[in-house]
């Protein structure tokens, strides 16, 4: 420090004091406003582009509700459309059911028709049968009885007797 003291000169101090002030005012002059500008242009450019990614924010938050939104619609759009469906089938599967009972139904009905008509049929048959039959036979009886004479006159006793007790 001492050996600053001692090699102390006012002439070069105040050369450069005068470069200096001369120099801080070029740099007032010429560079210290563009220097500015560009400070607050830079200010401005990081205030609109904050600005922007706000806006952005705000805009995507929009969009997310909005997204959210539409979803529930569509979920709910889907539900209904999937109960609707269920509806259908159930319905559909209903009166599939309680037409197949109808025509069940209708089948045994006429089931019990054609078996009562075939069961009709049959007996009458039989009953020609056992007429023809019983015919055949009684004329057979009849043959075998008539023509021994001692025969007959037993069956007309015999018929006798089962007539008087009837």
């Amino acid at each position: 420090m001492e050996k600053l003291i001692n090699d102390f000169s006012f002439g070069l101090f105040i050369w450069q004091t005068i470069i200096f002030v001369g120099l801080i005012f070029l740099l007032k002059k010429f560079a210290w406003k563009p220097i500015l500008d560009a400070v607050n242009e830079r200010e401005e450019g990081i205030k609109n582009a904050l600005l922007s990614a706000d806006n952005a924010r705000k805009e995507m938050q929009n969009l997310q509700a909005d997204n959210q939104r539409i979803l529930q619609e569509a979920r709910m759009e889907r539900d209904s459309l999937l109960k609707d469906a269920r509806e259908m089938k159930d319905k559909m599967v209903a009166d599939a059911k309680n037409e197949a009972q109808a025509q069940g139904l209708k089948m045994i009905e006429q089931a019990k028709a054609a078996i009562e008509s075939e069961k009709n049929a049959a007996m009458a048959e039989l009953r020609a049968q056992v007429s023809n039959l019983s015919i055949e036979i009684a004329e057979k009886l009849l043959k075998d009885e008539l023509s021994n004479k001692e025969a007959q006159v037993k069956l007309v006793e015999k018929m006798l007797g089962d007539a008087k007790l009837n």
